[in-house]
């Protein structure tokens, strides 16, 4: 039996290199499958997690193999779990202190994995799990949009942009995206509504009475969002500042709560003066989930935009490229044949 695998590894946070080393196979409980890794993709978590930007939220063990998002064979399938058989091809996201998928194999909870759509490659399902979740959760679970809504999607041409707006025409909303001309023909034939030229307007001067916002970009972009919102309405952040509930809800105890309390105040703030809310969103995993999802993608209401493939010796360059912030859809690591 193999007990040792390739995988792409750090050793401490910070510029420093990504080693591609041998590590033991990981173990395995009775609810788990051990899969093995065709393809991962790269996401903005990865290289926020490398250089220790997460670190006040996730604490991690050194050598710490990077990545989120996975598709993949089943090989071995623990007592427990009686959905799924060796051979399966799945993809998902795994729990935060089970991430790791840059690497040849992976043992996960088998409800954070679902069947991957039928219509697709293991390198166009790899590009889901993660962008797909946070979309649907943004969408649905926290600003719990419905039918003829208004929602702005920042940064619409990116990884998460692509998938956010086509869940959201999905839905039946009204979509407005944000970006530069060169995002501006992919994010239209994506069915967006609106499409504000960063460049050449400000969002927050030309919308106004939305319901929700997506942010994707922080700093600036996230403080005028609310700005565009009538009052009820919800801001949902990847890149802004956690919250003491996001402190409450990852166990990270009372002193972490109040550290990210006071942090947040700002932001919080603002939201009260303009009778909205604000939420920090961190995706948790949902097999569930992840077969809706695949149900739209197999009715192609949802298609999946790739920029780029490289092959997994060159997992490195792939973050590099993902930090340049010029990606259009998604970036995939191609683990195995």
């Amino acid at each position: 039996m193999r007990t040792t695998m390739r995988a792409m590894t750090i050793h401490e946070y910070g510029a420093g290199p990504i080693f591609d080393e041998t590590m033991p196979m990981p173990s395995m409980n009775p609810n788990e499958v051990r899969v093995q890794i065709k393809a991962a993709s790269v996401n903005p978590i990865d290289y926020k997690t490398k250089h220790g930007d997460l670190k006040i939220l996730l604490k991690y063990q050194f050598p710490f193999i990077l990545g989120n998002d996975f598709s993949g064979v089943i090989t071995e399938i623990g007592a427990n779990v009686t959905d799924y058989k060796v051979g399966d091809h799945v993809f998902g996201r795994p729990r935060k202190d089970k991430t790791g998928t840059f690497a040849e194999y992976i043992s996960i909870d088998a409800s954070e994995i679902a069947p991957m759509p039928k219509n697709l490659t293991f390198e166009e399902a790899a590009s889901i799990p993660l962008v797909g979740l946070t979309s649907y959760q943004a969408l649905n679970d926290v600003m719990k949009l419905k039918e003829g809504d208004k929602v702005l999607i920042q940064a619409g041409s990116g990884g998460i942009g692509t998938i956010a707006i086509q869940l959201a025409k999905a839905m039946g909303l009204y979509v407005a995206t944000t970006g530069s001309e060169r995002g501006q023909s992919l994010v239209e034939s994506l069915g967006v509504d609106q499409f504000i030229n960063y460049k050449q307007e400000d969002f927050s001067k030309v919308l106004h009475d939305f319901d929700g916002v997506f942010d994707t970009l922080g700093g600036d972009n996230l403080k005028q969002s609310f700005d565009i919102l009538k009052p009820g309405g919800t801001v949902v952040s990847i890149s802004g500042v956690p919250t003491e509930k996001n402190a409450r809800e990852l166990n990270l105890g009372i002193g972490k709560e109040i550290l990210l309390n006071t942090i947040s105040l700002p932001i919080k703030r603002r939201a009260k003066l303009t009778h909205t809310h604000y939420e920090f969103l961190f995706m948790h995993p949902s097999g569930k989930q992840l077969k809706i999802l695949s149900q739209l993608i197999e009715k192609n209401k949802i298609k999946l935009i790739i920029d780029k493939v490289f092959e997994f010796k060159d997992t490195e360059q792939a973050l590099e490229y993902s930090m340049n912030g010029h990606a259009k859809g998604k970036i995939i690591i191609k683990i195995s044949e």
